[in-house]
């Protein structure tokens, strides 16, 4: 079975995240001016633009929850491709705290995070594993990436939201599809090229641009496999400090958090 990676690890991370490859230098003497030409008409500035709108939208937000229904597709190794449904809820505060919960079938993990350890804990197994954490919410990622190989879906939305990180000139191309409704929200449509990722997203509309609908696409795979992601929000959610801190079932076995 060969799994999506692009939606099964990073979520939202890859869809920024692939730097766009440049030209050899004898490329590039033997098409200058077409291939500059075609990189700028395959750019729609609105498109650009909904992005950037979004990002500013998401930095201001302190507290939001997200409930998302996600579907995957897996490809077996004959190409025929089977879905895996499954369910994926975020609480988040600023800076310093996170629950994340993802349900499917054949797997559920939660991911907490209250400043100073992140605990993963796989309820169905009844085992849970511990590590120190930094003071923030992208510094946690970064580590959980880098140290113990952790990716989770829908990451991207804490890059969106950190205004070091303009990404937005590695799209190889943006385009305005139109609006449509997305579970009785309007909103707008746009699809993206970048590296070996398609992807879609729709925007609200209004004075709350969040994302409500994802669409990923794996093009190294030829069978073209797909991650869809449909998302709810509440953007002024009530949260403790309990809510972000882990306590284990009474069954439940502590285990090593291995090192990549």
């Amino acid at each position: 079975m060969k799994p999506l990676q692009a939606a099964l690890g990073a979520g939202f991370a890859l869809l920024l995240a692939t730097a766009q490859p440049s030209l050899g230098a004898e490329a590039a003497k033997a098409k200058p001016a077409p291939a500059a030409t075609a990189e700028a008409d395959d750019i729609e500035p609105e498109a650009i633009t909904a992005l950037q709108r979004m990002s500013a939208y998401l930095q201001t937000l302190k507290a939001f929850e997200i409930k998302g229904e996600t579907s995957l597709e897996l490809v077996m190794e004959d190409g025929q491709k089977v879905t895996v449904d499954g369910t994926t809820r975020y609480q988040v505060q600023a800076p310093d705290g996170f629950l994340i919960e993802i349900a499917t079938d054949k797997k559920a993990r939660q991911y907490y995070y209250d400043g100073k350890t992140v605990t993963v804990n796989a309820p169905k197994l009844g085992y849970y594993a511990s590590f120190p954490a930094p003071a923030t919410i992208r510094a946690t990622l970064e580590l959980a990436h880098d140290k113990y190989g952790i990716v989770v879906p829908l990451e991207d939305l804490f890059r969106w939201s950190d205004p070091t990180r303009a990404r937005t000139g590695q799209l190889q191309s943006a385009m305005v599809i139109g609006t449509a409704n997305i579970d009785g929200v309007q909103c707008d449509q746009y699809a993206f090229r970048e590296g070996d990722i398609d992807w879609q997203i729709w925007i609200q509309k209004g004075d709350k641009p969040v994302p409500r609908k994802v669409v990923i696409i794996d093009r190294t795979d030829e069978a073209h496999p797909a991650y869809i992601a449909r998302l709810d929000w509440n953007t002024s959610p009530q949260f403790t400090k309990a809510t972000f801190a882990f306590t284990p079932a009474a069954d439940a076995k502590a285990i090593r958090m291995a090192a990549q």
